[in-house]
């Protein structure tokens, strides 16, 4: 199922804390617009761009990307972008599109 871009405005377009998927911090979302998510910290702040999220739930769903929450950042990185691709981890985890896994599954 495409990721619906209204349930993210809805759930983090005024700021929210989202948990990290371990070590029990959280990830600074400021705001959310029609075309990324604005992300904080004291130290940075980034961009994560829709149309990037977007095609890693699509290769999410298609299999290509591991629904595996380690996995999937090194996947996204492969297939999609290098933009941050922890930090998509713990929104994509938080929307409850990747597992709940806090491990590190292993490929063979």
């Amino acid at each position: 199922m495409p990721l619906d871009w209204k349930t993210v405005i809805d759930k983090y377009g005024k700021g929210a804390q989202v948990p990290t998927v371990a070590g029990g911090k959280f990830l600074t979302v400021a705001r959310v617009d029609d075309e990324a998510i604005y992300i904080e910290s004291p130290i940075w702040s980034a961009k994560l761009h829709r149309v990037n999220i977007e095609k890693g739930v699509e290769l999410i769903e298609a299999g290509t990307i591991s629904r595996d929450p380690g996995l999937f950042v090194e996947d996204y990185m492969l297939y999609v972008a290098h933009e941050r691709a922890s930090s998509v981890a713990h929104i994509l985890r938080d929307l409850g599109i990747l597992d709940r896994t806090e491990t590190f599954t292993i490929r063979c």
